[in-house]
């Protein structure tokens, strides 16, 4: 296998300026102690606010069908033979599991650039409309399989500049991601935060968006492609991660789902060559997360067809995904981007699709 033709490097720039400015007024001895009664209190009712708006108060979801569970997870088998799918021993979810429920339908891609994905690319209304067809296009490929759609945003963003810090990384402001999620919102949408640490690392960079994760809509990726741990510069070379990177993060989002009291959360892991996972047998499942290989690669279909074989099909976790590239999937003869029923054909099925 050669993957010359699927990597790409992440190359765009920012700079972010924060300004605060704070204004102090003079007062009496007693005026001091009602102003600190008054502060305390204005505090309080913030923090009571802010609860409120990241952390939603506790639904409660049927128990999990098992019997149903099972009969889905074989049905994404879809035939296979090898004995690998559906993967043995796996745990069932807790109450209110997305997969193998409903298939999900995501865009990627950062509202900054319009070179990293569909999500950044087209204008917000154009590009919900254009979620919106691919949605219908799958749910008529497999009317069997409900649709979720989902923005699939990057979060954290590899970078050719090494920042004030030398981590070549740069995290977003929040106050996009809060548009993404009123994005999302209009299209009924679930949320994906992915991180690209470049040379930063996973433990650094998860727990900056726990306001986010503690949503029980946002769900989150982590890319091993720009996971740079012998130090090179992020897009020179393909990243890694280990199977105990992924267990620090499943159990970071398993306390998350018992800290707020959530449904279990979904996390994607991209990969397209086997040194991007290493030691996937000890990779943990957990009820609370929902784990997905979500097969990252572009070229034509027989170089996306040798990626899935040897790197996901082969190495069985739990759910597998697919990715589809607009461009790049085109770049080569025979020009052609799989489509939803070409897709279908895999064994296993593909519960999750990514459109970048």
């Amino acid at each position: 296998m050669k993957f010359k033709h699927i990597l790409l490097p992440a190359a765009i720039l920012f700079s972010v300026v924060l300004l605060f400015s704070e204004c102090n007024q003079p007062a009496s001895k007693s005026d001091k102690t009602t102003g600190a009664s008054a502060k305390d209190t204005a505090k309080k009712t913030a923090a009571a606010a802010a609860a409120e708006d990241t952390i939603p108060a506790t639904v409660s979801y049927p128990p999990i069908d098992k019997k149903l569970y099972d009969s889905l997870m074989k049905r994404l088998a879809n035939g296979d033979t090898t004995g690998k799918w559906p993967v043995k021993n796996t745990p069932y979810p807790l109450p209110g599991a997305i997969l193998p429920f409903k298939r999900v339908v995501a865009f990627y891609g950062n509202l900054y650039s319009k070179k990293m994905g569909i999500l950044g690319e087209l204008p917000p209304n154009d590009m919900l409309a254009k979620l919106k067809g691919e949605v219908k296009n799958w749910q008529k490929a497999d009317p069997k399989t409900p649709v979720q759609p989902a923005l699939h945003y990057i979060a954290v963003v590899a970078q050719g500049d090494p920042g004030k810090d030398g981590k070549y990384r740069y995290r977003m402001p929040f106050k996009q991601i809060d548009t993404v999620l009123s994005l999302a919102k209009k299209a009924h949408a679930i949320v994906f935060l992915d991180v690209q640490v470049a040379l930063s690392n996973i433990r650094a960079e998860l727990p900056l968006l726990e306001k986010y994760l503690a949503m029980p809509q946002v769900h989150f990726g982590m890319d091993p492609e720009f996971s740079m741990k012998d130090g090179s510069k992020p897009g020179r070379k393909i990243g890694t991660y280990d199977a105990d990177d992924i267990n620090y993060v499943s159990g970071y989002l398993t306390s998350l789902v018992k800290k707020y009291h959530l449904p279990p959360k979904i996390l994607i892991v991209h990969r397209f060559t086997k040194k991007m996972v290493t030691n996937y047998q000890h990779i943990k499942l957990h009820p609370e997360v929902q784990l997905v290989m979500n097969m990252d690669g572009w070229g034509e279909p027989d170089l996306k067809e040798g990626t899935w074989r040897y790197f996901i099909k082969g190495e069985p976790v739990q759910f597998t995904g697919f990715k589809l590239f607009y461009k790049n999937d085109l770049k080569k003869a025979p020009h052609h981007m799989l489509t939803p029923e070409e897709v279908l054909k895999k064994k296993p099925n593909p519960i999750y699709i990514q459109y970048q």
